[in-house]
């Protein structure tokens, strides 16, 4: 029998990895049946676009469309229910999943280092509940991560052309969902720059090896014509587009219209919030976000908190210091995009004048961070067997935060107290 190509490997496992996410993340999608969180700002804008008369004024018009546009198909197709509020986010919460895999293989080259990726990513709980709800985010993250991948492998290829091309139109889609979106772009734009710089510089590193992230010889023929096709016209296509159900060709209402999302995205507010947190704080799950918080019976409760797997995220924090040290000692490609889409995600946010923030502006840097934990777990001299062994462990903290992360669970006050660990995060 001919062995099986390695493409399609990849594109099996990337199905059933989508398939078995996309399921569990099915699982008591329903409950609760009304609103969590900041559904009750995004259906009622998904609502308002399936009129047959657009009304006045637009619903949330401080965010793109594209997310909310996929949340009035999904409410058409299924009804305006809970399901059909909220099953898009699963598709996209298990193609977040499947991206990370995507961008292990670029990554590690190995089908083993790109699953446990995968699972780590899935066990953080933030892609969990973020999957789980009618909100913004985990359609940037799913677009954003894609988008990630097909930049990863295309980073070593000397014909990148397609792949660059692919992670661009992503790239738009990923900000048509939120703007947030165009931060890993941002990122992508900076490493093409800066390596066309050095390349224009006829910079040479003394002792060059095979794992570089830089190479006099890189990308021989992208040129720059090519580099604005891939990273600005093809995400502003792919970005406008979702502009044009609502406000036609006109070129006045899209301009309106990004100047209004700007406008509401750097304004500084004034008033607080319960659950708000400043960036530095995010990697330290120093305050999470309480989505819901119902009691059900005398000792019972129904709680949606996103916080993240300790187990995860902390040891997460010296693996993402070794991969910056390997970035800069050793030079290391990979330790160059970990590095690079980690902290471009994360400290992008110190960058804005905005105030107001919540821990869930940090998920697509801690999805991230599960290709730093592998990334050292595989370093040579370790057993093979440590990431996996770690891969079950944070399995284990997944299961005993899925009572506090997904409604249907259910908990009782003690256990919940009991997962509260700090203070802050009461």
């Amino acid at each position: 029998m001919p062995a099986v190509p390695k493409v399609s490997r990849s594109a099996v496992i990337a199905v059933a990895i989508f398939l078995v996410a996309h399921l569990a993340l099915l699982i008591g999608l329903t409950t609760p049946e009304k609103f969590v969180f900041d559904e009750v700002h995004y259906v009622p804008a998904a609502r308002q676009m399936l009129a047959p008369a657009m009304s006045q004024p637009m619903l949330n018009p401080m965010h793109p469309p594209l997310a909310k546009e996929l949340i009035a198909a999904s409410i058409a197709a299924f009804g305006d229910n809970a399901f059909g509020w909220r099953y898009p986010a699963t598709l996209f919460g298990a193609l977040a999943i499947v991206a990370i895999y995507l961008c292990g293989l670029a990554l590690f080259s190995a089908q083993a280092p790109a699953m446990a990726a995968a699972l780590i990513a899935a066990f953080n709980q933030m892609v969990y509940v973020q999957a789980r709800i009618a909100m913004l985010d985990i359609f940037a993250l799913g677009f954003g991560l894609l988008a990630m991948a097909a930049f990863m492998h295309g980073f070593r290829k000397e014909r990148p052309h397609a792949l660059f091309a692919l992670a661009g139109a992503l790239f738009g889609l990923a900000a048509a969902c939120k703007w947030s979106g165009l931060f890993p772009l941002g990122v992508c734009i900076v490493i093409v720059a800066v390596i066309r710089l050095m390349q224009g510089w006829r910079t040479l590193f003394t002792d060059a090896k095979p794992d570089d992230w830089y190479r006099p010889d890189l990308w021989p023929g992208f040129r720059l014509h090519h580099a604005t096709v891939c990273f600005a016209v093809l995400p502003a296509a792919t970005y406008l587009a979702a502009f044009v159900p609502l406000h036609g060709l006109s070129l006045t209402d899209l301009i309106e219209a990004q100047r209004r999302i700007f406008a509401d995205n750097t304004t500084t507010a004034i008033a607080g919030h319960t659950y708000m947190s400043s960036w530095p704080s995010w990697p330290l799950l120093a305050r999470p976000v309480w989505f819901l918080f119902d009691k059900t019976a005398h000792d019972s409760i129904s709680a949606i908190v996103f916080l993240g797997n300790p187990l995860v995220l902390w040891p997460a924090l010296p693996a993402l210091a070794i991969v910056l040290r390997d970035f800069i000692v050793a030079r290391r490609w990979d330790a160059f995009l970990i590095a690079a889409f980690y902290f471009g995600s994360w400290l992008a946010w110190a960058l804005l004048p905005r105030t107001l923030g919540f821990i869930y502006y940090y998920l697509p840097a801690a999805t991230v961070a599960s290709l730093a934990l592998v990334y050292v777990l595989r370093r040579e001299g370790l057993p093979r067997w440590l990431l996996w062994a770690y891969v079950g462990v944070a399995a284990v903290g997944f299961a005993v935060m899925l009572p506090i992360s997904a409604a249907y669970v259910g908990t009782s006050m003690q256990t919940f107290s009991r997962l509260m660990l700090f203070q802050s995060w009461i």
